[in-house]
This record gives structure tokens, sequence and C-alpha cells, in this order.
């Protein structure tokens, strides 16, 4: 999963500008909304808003934001219905779009005018969920193991025990893995350790990737930017097997 981890940590780095964080917000307090909606506005009994306030700090948003999001959920309606969609794009990679929406056919003509845009096409629900598998993905720091007295071999064993499948190591960061199942164990595991992740959340993860070359690699990426730039789409995932000469490709453009 290490082409998941280079691509992800390369959009958080591209992500310090402006546009850039303005929608990160803006798909956290719609998170946020959701929560509230489902558990209520107490973030210590409610699982899932807990995670998407952690998700808020781990990308600075600040705290009169966040409690404005809650404050604002609590009171007023607001209809956000999930919304996922499915197909190939160019090259045969497959996409999946996760979307929060308050009006269904906005969201599903501009997800479908992307596709058309390239000669591509929308397929059934479900038609591409054998493509990937959906897995707890923790974005731990290394700066936050420490504070807490641990060290990353030490901490791994815990993790383990905690129902890791997968652990990756970088330079600053540590990535863990679970089955979707064991995504509550392991949010329970890093409570009693006292360490908050960065990110915390379910993603859909590549069961097989397609490498292309680096022309038609780049295209994929920026069908994926179109994805993201509409203000109703949460998630985008594609089975594009991301190369280092394609991470650093992508790394060194504006």
């Amino acid at each position: 999963m290490s082409g998941h981890n280079k691509w992800s940590t390369i959009k958080h780095k591209k992500g310090a500008a402006d546009a850039k964080r303005s929608k990160e917000f803006s798909r956290i307090i719609k998170e946020i909304t959701v929560a509230v909606k489902e558990g209520g506005a107490d973030s210590e009994g409610n699982p899932r808003l807990r995670m998407a306030v952690n998700n808020a700090k781990g990308v600075n948003m600040p705290k009169d934001n966040i409690e404005r999001a809650i404050n604002r959920a609590d009171k007023e309606p607001e209809n956000l219905q999930p919304l996922v969609f499915e197909g190939y794009g160019p090259s045969g990679i497959g996409f999946v779009i996760e979307c929060l929406s308050d009006n269904n056919n906005r969201t599903v003509s501009m997800v479908r005018s992307i596709f058309t845009k390239r000669s591509c096409s929308l397929g059934t629900n479900g038609s591409l969920s054998f493509l990937f598998v959906q897995k707890g993905v923790f974005t731990l720091t290394k700066e936050s193991i420490a504070e807490k007295g641990l060290d990353v071999e030490a901490l791994e064993l815990e993790l383990i025990e905690g129902g890791a499948d997968e652990i990756e190591i970088g330079d600053e960061e540590v990535i863990v893995y679970t089955a979707m199942e064991d995504f509550g164990a392991m949010q329970a595991t890093l409570d009693k350790l006292g360490i908050t992740p960065k990110n915390a959340a379910l993603e859909r993860i590549p069961n097989d990737t397609k490498e292309l070359p680096l022309d038609e690699a780049k295209k994929i990426m920026r069908m994926e930017q179109d994805f993201e730039d509409l203000d109703d789409v949460q998630n985008v995932y594609h089975n594009l097997e991301i190369t280092e000469e394609l991470a650093e490709a992508l790394a060194n453009e504006e």
C-alpha cells in the first residue's frame, strides 16, 4: 500500500494552499455535520464525531470553526445524503467517488459530466466493488508517538495487538491499516496509549493496481483532481499504481 501512502503524503503537502485548505475544511465540516446528526453533539459519547474532530485538528482547523460546525449541526436542519458513484476512467482505471449532498440531481450531473468529458461513463452501484477493500487507515506522527515516551518498535507490538494488519513507517509518519471490523478496536488502542491520530478514516484500498505510462497516469490524476474540486465530493479512490516516477512528477507540479 506504499503507493497509497505516498500519494496521500504528497496531497497533504500540496494541500497547504488556501483553496486546498478551504476544500479540506469543507469536507471535514460535512463529516462533523453527519456525525452530529447521527449521534449527537457530545464527542465523548459519539465516536464518529470524535474522529471527525480529531481529523479537523489534524489539518489545523481553528477550534472556533470546529465548535461552530458542531453547534450549527446540532441546531439547524441540514439533509446531507451519502452517495457513491463508480465507473471506469481512461485506460480502464476504476474510480469510486464518495459524496455528501443536499441535492442528489446536482451531484449526479456534476460527477457524470467528468466521466462524459473523457468519453467514459458511470457504472451501476457495486459494479467496481471487487476492485477495492475497505480498511481502517490511521496516520500517526512520530512526534506524537515520542511525546508519549514510546519508540516506534515498541508501539508496533501494541498496534498489532490492537488489530493492525499492516504498518508503514515513514520519515515523519506511521500509517496503520486495519480490517474494517477492527477500526473501533484500533481507536480504543490509540486512546489507551494517549495517541491522537493526525487522521483516521475508513478508506477504499485497491486490491490490485494498474501501472500506466507517465502521460496516461497524469491524465488519471487530473481526472481525480476534477472530482475532488467538486463541493459535494468527500473522497476519490482509484486503482492506478502510484510509481516513483509519477509521485516525483506530481510532487514537482505547482
